[in-house]
């Protein structure tokens, strides 16, 4: 029996989102001198660095202007987005038009281009804030941006790329954000070019890098799609392999495969049964695909983001096919993530516990962390929740 109706779940989320999560952010990220956005913030919302990171830049720029055109159209949201898209005009770009990794808070850089997801965060950025302005100017930007990406995918890193070439490898990530690139952006790209990277997506991720033998999709296989007996070949990200199963369920729902989205929903169930700590609860942030020691220290802490990702995926499988064992895993995963990640005292939600569940830092921004993957989930689930209720 369910322990909460969609609707109560869905306006759960919507409140946490709209009273608590954005506001954090509102309050304390904002850097009125220089423009931009602060991402390293302590636990109370004070600034411990004011370095600038592209990616959570346009990831920032990106949530507001898509909460003021879907949510509600909010001046204080627009004009947020308003005050990183100045920034990233301003000093985002190398010469040849990629966006660097890292800049000083006045806009100096840091870190060369080398991270092809400032890319992708910049396309998203400048289109959903040309969707919310008006701007044409935004939307050639983003066009821009997107393919800039697709002509660097075949070469990510370009001449920061330290591998020698020996085994050349295919990284899952390029599928995933291929994906979700071409999903948001469909109406920018049109549905033809759309539907040539959706073809180009699902045959990298569910054929190249999906593992008959278990049931899971490796991060990194050879170029031609072989399984590598190595750390980085059988390493699996159960964040990334619960993300991109909800990137797949909504194309495989716009595109009518029904039997695709129930592909889907089985594989999202069968992430969560063989990535979940049955110990301690909760999802690890990494496994060996042959149950190997994991290089990674990290591996069994319990991340903000892997169980965001998770909650999305069941919140769309409820959805999109209503099935039992779909809420009764959204329910576990529900508890688990309210009981632990939320900050009730100062606001927003921790991102690192440790393996028993107990906050590892306190921080509620950083590098990696910023005003994405938790107001992201919040929405994307009360959507999903609201439509099923709806239904």
């Amino acid at each position: 029996m369910l322990k909460k109706e969609p609707s109560a779940y869905a306006q759960l989320y919507f409140d946490a989102l709209l009273e608590d999560v954005m506001p954090f952010w509102e309050k304390h990220s904002l850097d009125g001198e220089h423009g931009g956005y602060f991402t390293c913030l302590d636990r109370f919302g004070s600034v411990y660095d004011t370095d600038k990171f592209l990616w959570l830049q346009g990831r920032q720029i990106w949530m507001f202007s898509k909460l003021y055109n879907e949510v509600h159209q909010k001046q204080q949201w627009i004009d947020v987005a308003a005050a990183g898209i100045d920034f990233l005009t301003k000093h985002g770009q190398d010469e040849q038009g990629h966006y660097y990794f890292s800049l000083t808070r006045d806009g100096r850089p840091l870190t060369h281009a080398y991270n092809i997801y400032s890319d992708c965060f910049a396309a998203l950025a400048w289109y959903e804030y040309g969707r919310a302005s008006g701007i044409s100017m935004a939307m050639d930007k983003a066009r821009q941006a997107f393919d800039n990406f697709l002509v660097r995918r075949s070469d990510p890193k370009g001449r920061f790329e330290k591998s020698t070439g020996v085994r050349p490898q295919s990284n899952f990530g390029l599928g995933m954000m291929t994906a979700y690139l071409a999903f948001e952006m469909e109406s920018l790209i049109g549905e033809m070019r759309a539907a040539e990277l959706y073809d180009q997506c699902l045959e990298e991720i569910l054929v190249k890098h999906y593992d008959q033998s278990s049931g899971l999709i490796r991060e990194v296989v050879h170029a031609d799609g072989h399984f590598l007996d190595t750390f980085e070949g059988r390493l699996v990200s159960p964040g990334h392999n619960l993300e991109v199963i909800w990137f797949l369920m909504d194309i495989a729902n716009r595109l009518g495969r029904e039997k695709l989205v129930l592909r889907l929903v089985d594989m999202c169930l069968h992430v969560l049964e063989r990535c979940w700590d049955h110990e301690k609860g909760g999802i690890y942030y990494f496994i060996d695909i042959k149950g190997a020691p994991s290089v990674h220290l990290e591996h069994d802490q319990k991340l903000w983001w892997v169980h965001l990702e998770g909650l999305i995926a069941l919140s769309r499988a409820w959805l999109l096919s209503g099935r039992a064992d779909v809420i009764n895993w959204f329910e576990i995963l529900h508890d688990y993530v309210w009981q632990r990640f939320p900050d009730p005292q100062y606001g927003e939600w921790f991102g690192y516990l440790s393996r028993q569940g107990e906050p590892h830092l306190t921080l509620k921004g950083g590098k990696w962390k910023g005003c994405f993957h938790v107001p992201r989930a919040l929405y994307e689930c009360a959507r999903s929740l609201q439509a099923e209720a709806e239904s």
